[in-house]
């Protein structure tokens, strides 16, 4: 049997993307594994690299080269041009009016700390109050920790409900005037739980909170307007939207990124140094210390424009209809499964984990499942997903997960759902 054969459940509803033309965009796609074509359902981890952006990486080293925003020489302004251009692209796709209020990062998680270690420290005090969710990730969570605890302040946990929703009435009985920072993410990483940014960010202000929101796995999947969303600073990582490794960006509001003091120190941040003492370059400049990651901001901007063109309301949609798709072959074709997260793919994004119970009341360890489903060319992602605290709350200490994108097909749905036909014969289940 081919891996990509149907099992002949009725399908989805016509895709809204040409997922076989997007499909010939990636070279990665064309490979195989284990002697099998690669099924890769790991997008949550990292997506793959459309050719677009690949080349755009290539074409930088062999004709642009050059540092930013120092020499005058034609390679340098080039190269200066192509990385703000980046900038302001990131800045038109998020809904965000103006492009200083863009910093590059590493990463989601650098962007994270650079609040902590810089607006944290100036506003939170002792006895201040942090809020985050039960289903965060550590970069949302591990940050706050050592903030609280250098400043002697207080994390809470706004719960969710029995449907692996967020709380939002319980929410809004841990709001009082001494929360300072509520921090939640827009797209859990395990739940694929959906938050409702706009309506945390309103309660949030209401007493006079600041919010930062992780959308490292939202803005890859989902239109991001942050006007709409309402939130102060938003992260996300080029990665997982198709870019580089190596490039984040937080986008914080201009007046609170104008107030806040620099996150490291070195060239490039500065206007003045004097032997004792220095002053800042204007923001975003006064957050990007040393030479950038400029050859993947660049490769980024490609990135951005394909998932442009694509448009994100279509990705959306997709990935609805993929995901209802999984939800229903799984729990038809393996009752015996546990699975995460709402089942209203409304509130839902393309992230399925789950756990395959074993003989007895136990279940079959996720690395286990993960390896044989990899020795079929299946790519998933198994562990904690760094998000232990929460798989305590769920009562598993690690789970297996599928995660999908825009080139993803329900006959990979089909092959992951054989390939755990494939988990359950070699563990003896039927």
């Amino acid at each position: 049997m081919a891996i990509l054969e149907s099992v002949g459940t009725v399908r989805p509803g016509h895709s809204p993307l040409d997922v076989t033309a997007i499909r010939h965009d990636f070279p990665i796609l064309s490979r195989e594994v284990n002697g099998h074509p690669l099924v890769y359902l790991d997008n949550a981890a990292t997506s793959q690299k459309p050719r677009q952006v690949i080349e755009a990486l290539v074409r930088y080293y062999e004709e642009q080269n050059a540092g930013v925003h120092r020499s005058a020489h034609t390679l340098a302004a080039r190269a200066t041009d192509l990385y703000e251009g980046t900038r302001a692209r990131l800045a038109e796709f998020i809904g965000a009016t103006d492009p200083r209020e863009i910093v590059f990062t590493r990463n989601t998680t650098e962007a994270i700390n650079l609040v902590a270690y810089t607006w944290g420290q100036q506003h939170i005090g002792k006895g201040d109050e942090i809020i985050v969710s039960q289903m965060e990730h550590h970069s949302n969570l591990v940050p706050w920790q050592l903030l609280a605890e250098a400043r002697g302040a207080h994390l809470r946990f706004a719960p969710l409900t029995p449907t692996h929703r967020f709380d939002l009435a319980a929410f809004r009985g841990l709001l009082n005037p001494r929360v300072k920072l509520v921090a939640v993410t827009h797209m859990s990483n395990v739940l694929g739980t959906i938050t409702p940014v706009s309506e945390i960010s309103r309660l949030a202000h209401e007493v006079g909170a600041v919010v930062l929101i992780d959308g490292a796995q939202s803005a890859p999947h989902m239109p991001i307007d942050i006007k709409h969303l309402g939130c102060d600073f938003f992260a996300l990582s080029a990665h997982k939207m198709l870019g580089p490794t190596g490039v984040g960006a937080l986008w914080g509001r201009l007046e609170l990124l104008e107030s806040m003091p620099p996150f490291l120190g070195g060239g490039s941040m500065i206007s003045e140094v004097q032997w004792t003492k220095s002053t800042w370059a204007p923001v975003p400049q006064k957050f990007e210390a040393g030479v950038p990651n400029i050859a993947d901001v660049v490769a980024f901007s490609a990135a951005l424009e394909y998932l442009g063109n694509l448009g994100m309301d279509t990705v959306r949609e997709h990935e609805k209809g993929l995901t209802k798709y999984a939800l229903t072959v799984l729990r038809r074709d393996h009752p015996d499964l546990i699975i995460y997260g709402p089942n209203d793919v409304e509130w839902r994004g393309g992230i399925v984990a789950f756990n395959l119970r074993g003989r007895g009341e136990g279940t079959i360890h996720s690395h286990d499942v993960g390896q044989i489903l990899d020795d079929q060319g299946i790519a998933i992602r198994t562990g904690h997903h760094c998000c232990k605290p929460l798989h305590t709350l769920l009562g598993a200490p690690e789970s297996a997960r599928a995660s999908f994108y825009v080139y993803n097909t329900p006959d990979e749905v089909d092959a992951l759902s054989r390939g755990l036909h494939v988990v359950k014969r070699i563990f003896g289940r039927r």
